[in-house]
């Protein structure tokens, strides 16, 4: 219990989850205090900065509405999106799959193990069985990340796109030349999608145009798919698990654990030789830092 017999948490906790409450400032008022001792308040008592704690319990309700036969639509305003498709990535982000697939239950990953439940409270579960949060946020992090180069790289004219500002750069020797702006992105989706093809027992993937606003979408799509095979991994302790490729020839078996180090280690790497060359071809853009990107995450920036 808080001061004078209140359950003084309790009253921030729903200050953070009232409807009308959608900025820290509006939190903040609703709690008669300041954002920035609101702030630290609940990141001190709850483990989770407000911002987030909200943005992830509207989004556990929105995967209640919609399994409850809400449209993704009224999910999406009641969750204080503005825009459906704004929704469905945030959503897609979270969950691993966009919201017009069910989700297997609505809560998501929290560090203190407050989720939301039905019809508006809060549930607060003793032993939270959560992802490792440093591999979602390795994860996250590489897919945000290229994201934001893909967006980056829409300001490039398609001569320097193309342009093979580095000759003779190989990330890896067996995937092809990283010589152009064009061909590091490419390889940044393209990794992923076969990888994935490989833990599905798919064929090989065709891939597509290698554009910016076309690889954005490629993204979009395999993007989600990953985070939840990773997740599922983690969850069930499959790390030493081993994949058989068959795309490989001949056939060659990976433990699960080398194959996410292997992705997210070349990923790295080659967000930053895309950094590089938007620099080259004239574009600002920032260092990359995953730091940075989780205090942005979590509303601290």
């Amino acid at each position: 219990m808080g001061e004078q017999g209140r359950d003084r948490l309790r009253e921030l906790l729903d200050a953070v989850l009232d409807e009308d409450h959608a900025t820290l400032a509006d939190m903040a008022g609703g709690a008669y205090s300041s954002p920035f001792h609101f702030n630290r308040r609940v990141r001190r008592d709850a483990g989770e900065p407000p911002v987030a704690m909200r943005r992830r319990v509207m989004l556990e309700r929105a995967a209640w509405r919609l399994a409850g036969g809400s449209s993704v639509t009224d999910a999406a305003f009641e969750a204080g999106y503005e825009s459906v498709e704004g929704f469905g990535r945030a959503y897609a982000r979270a969950f691993g799959h966009p919201p017009s697939t069910p989700a297997a239950g609505h809560w998501l990953p929290a560090p203190n193990g407050i989720h939301f439940h039905p019809p508006m409270s809060l549930w607060v579960q003793s032993t939270e069985q959560a992802v490792n949060p440093i591999t979602e946020h390795l994860v996250r992090h590489d897919l945000d990340d290229t994201r934001h180069l893909l967006d980056l790289a829409g300001d490039v004219g398609d001569e320097a796109y193309e342009a093979r500002s580095v000759p003779g750069l190989r990330v890896l020797a067996f995937d092809g030349p990283d010589e152009s702006l064009a061909q590091v992105l490419e390889h940044l989706v393209a990794g992923k999608e076969v990888w994935l093809a490989a833990i599905d027992g798919a064929d090989v993937p065709e891939g597509g145009a290698r554009d910016p606003a076309s690889l954005r979408a490629r993204l979009d799509a395999v993007g989600p798919r990953w985070l939840a095979t990773v997740r599922d991994l983690d969850a069930r302790g499959a790390w030493e698990d081993r994949l058989v490729d068959a795309l490989c020839d001949p056939p060659e078996s990976f433990v699960m654990g080398s194959v996410f180090a292997h992705v997210i280690t070349v990923a790295a790497a080659r967000r930053q030789v895309a950094r590089h060359l938007l620099r080259v071809h004239g574009v600002d853009v920032d260092d990359g830092d995953p730091i940075t990107w989780l205090r942005r995450q979590r509303g601290e920036a």
